[in-house]
């Protein structure tokens, strides 16, 4: 499986981006997906993540409420819907795909390139 997330970009902070998650492969569709983010000189962090099937999704608690997470299995995309932006939600995004442990844990069997989001204040 390979992704591809794209979307990224600057936006004024209380503004909105989407982010997506293309798949290749047949098999994303069983897979449950996450997306991550990173800002410059911090670890990698979880932000959201979805269950296989798009029944079950989990958010960080510094973006619960403003952003949603959702999938299209027919087109093998994941979302990243982003609202009400922060100056602090400004890093590298990254989705991720088959999480070895929980959603939260960096141990996916793999991973998108990142995209950039800017939030500016």
């Amino acid at each position: 499986v390979q992704l591809q997330a794209s979307g990224g970009g600057w936006v004024q902070a209380g503004g909105s981006l989407g982010l997506s998650c293309a798949a290749s492969g047949r098999t994303f569709s069983s897979y449950p997906v996450g997306w991550f983010r990173q800002a410059p000189g911090k670890e990698r962090k979880f932000v959201a993540g979805i269950s296989a099937s798009g029944a079950s999704t989990y958010y960080a608690d510094s973006v619960k409420g403003r952003f949603t997470i959702s999938r299209d299995n027919a087109k093998n995309t994941v979302y990243l819907q982003m609202n009400s932006l922060k100056p602090e939600d400004t890093a590298l995004y990254y989705c991720a795909a088959a999480p070895r442990r929980r959603f939260e844990d960096r141990e996916y069997v793999y991973w998108g390139q990142g995209t950039e989001v800017t939030v500016s204040s």
